[in-house]
């Protein structure tokens, strides 16, 4: 098959999309007593679309092969073989789209960034208030883990491993951070601004706090295979975000 040729999935793999759904977090309140994230309507900014009905390149599905293997096994847990056996081609393919490991995996993590990026300007488009934001940032992640679309970020995990991944995958995981920091830490100023969020520290940590809680988060629902666990530790965090004459 050549590059870029497009043929019908074969696989129950996904790719992620992103949901242009207006998202309204109920009060503050309603969620400490709860211990839970909820939301009316979507609570996600981007969504996973079932691939089965779509037509996709070849890359495209060597991507969302080793996406998933990433995530059942790391940067090591996989190899061409596992993507062709996945996919149904030959590794000459693979190696045809994707000349080493290392370029496919720099190339997936750089379009998880991209996805991130467009799903983060869509939100901001739609979600002005900065704790709203926070607050469909978790119930975005608090979805995928509950449906299992996305149950951890693939970013985090790879800087699990960031000493043994190659230089180029490495930098791109280290951007990743970056952006979702800045992006972070931006919304920490701008709730320090207009008083919508109450800040214990300056805004950089408080979004290096709030990003490692994510993360964190994900690892607990993870390691004990319960994803009510998410919601449940990421509620304290943004009811501490939250200003008192809000709850």
């Amino acid at each position: 098959m050549v590059r870029g040729e497009s043929r019908p999935v074969a696989t129950t793999d996904a790719i992620i999309t992103f949901a242009r759904v207006k998202v309204k977090p109920v009060a503050a309140s309603t969620m400490a007593d709860s211990r839970k994230l909820h939301f009316a309507g979507q609570p996600s900014y981007w969504k996973v679309d079932n691939l089965m009905s779509n037509l996709l390149t070849t890359s495209d599905e060597i991507l969302a092969s080793a996406r998933s293997l990433i995530m059942t096994g790391g940067y090591n847990g996989f190899s061409y073989a596992d993507i062709a056996a996945v996919v149904g081609i030959r590794k000459a393919s693979i190696h045809h789209h994707f000349p080493s490991k290392t370029d496919l995996v720099r190339t997936l993590v750089v379009r998880y960034r991209q996805d991130a990026e467009a799903g983060i300007a869509g939100l901001e488009q739609r979600v002005r208030d900065p704790l709203a934001l926070l607050q469909s940032y978790a119930g975005h992640w608090a979805q995928c883990i509950e449906d299992a679309s996305r149950p951890f970020c693939v970013c985090a995990l790879l800087a699990s491993e960031l000493p043994a991944l190659p230089p180029e995958v490495a930098a791109e995981v280290k951007a990743f951070f970056r952006f979702a920091s800045t992006w972070l830490t931006s919304v920490m100023e701008r709730g320090l601004k207009d008083g919508s969020l109450k800040l214990s520290s300056e805004p950089r940590v408080e979004a290096e706090a709030f990003m490692a809680s994510v993360h964190g988060a994900m690892l607990s629902a993870r390691a004990y295979g319960t994803p009510e666990i998410f919601a449940t530790i990421l509620a304290p965090t943004l009811q501490r975000l939250t200003p008192t004459a809000a709850r």
